[in-house]
């Protein structure tokens, strides 16, 4: 189990916001934390740190009036950890090549893939082609309905048809080169992690998966390492205390150290 920093940027900031209240119109969202300083910030901070393999979330649609200086603030953040991060936000094979070519490790893919409420198999294929199996996450961030896990778009506003279960982390796991998984439901609580949906990822056995949601405690970190018998890595955002919340960021540094 190891930590996947991240860094969310929205309207140009860095910012922890409370899952499911994002919303296009408007630029608004449920704000936990907002940082006054820039994603270079975080970036060097994690380079310093020793930890690859985050992500870097941009949080506006190309839409916004405040893309661009989303945009600038993501690619501040690989300029300060060329190969060290990985980054999603509208990523299509349109856009995934200047990513890579920016610093990113991976380009993160979601709404292009499960377009229409579904995945769409020629749109997977084709940024599978585009970005290389070994540069691709599939982010599977998903919030629960009637009982079941289904995966939703379009920065968590959208469900699609599609659950989350053992059989679809086997048959997509030939795509790319990792799982993410935000459980949406407890996303910027700081209230628990989400043990089923935890249960669920841990089928996938030696599968690289990232779970992020509701991580406040090292109790938290034990139950996920119990649960999963050591085989997720875990981001936690809005409890650190470099995003303004009480769990000591260099503690958890020390604890995935050891």
């Amino acid at each position: 189990m190891k930590l996947r920093p991240c860094i969310d940027i929205h309207n140009g900031r860095v910012k922890q916001i409370v899952g499911g209240t994002l919303r296009d119109e408007g630029d608004r969202a449920a704000e936990n934390y907002v940082s006054e300083q820039d994603a270079g910030y975080f970036a060097s901070l994690f380079r310093k740190d020793r930890l690859p393999g985050g992500h870097i979330i941009l949080l506006n649609p190309r839409t916004s009036p405040y893309y661009e200086e989303t945009r600038k603030q993501a690619l501040l953040a690989l300029k300060h950890f060329p190969e060290g991060m990985m980054v999603g936000g509208g990523i299509t094979p349109d856009t995934a090549g200047e990513w890579l070519d920016a610093g990113a490790s991976h380009v993160i893919v979601t709404s292009y893939v499960f377009a229409d409420g579904h995945i769409v198999y020629d749109h997977l294929e084709k940024i599978v082609r585009t970005a290389g199996q070994r540069h691709l996450v599939l982010d599977l961030s998903c919030r629960k309905r009637d009982g079941r896990y289904y995966i939703v778009t379009d920065r968590w506003q959208k469900f699609t048809d599609t659950e989350v279960t053992p059989r679809l982390l086997g048959d997509l796991a030939s795509y790319c080169d990792e799982f993410l998984v935000h459980g949406v439901d407890v996303e910027g609580k700081s209230a628990g992690a989400d043990e089923d949906l935890i249960g669920i990822l841990s089928s996938v056995g030696n599968f690289p998966v990232t779970y992020a949601g509701g991580i406040s405690s090292f109790e938290d970190l034990e139950r996920i390492r119990a649960i999963s018998g050591n085989s997720l890595d875990v981001t936690i955002g809005s409890a650190l205390s470099i995003y303004g919340g009480s769990l000591s960021y260099e503690d958890v540094v020390a604890y995935f150290r050891k």
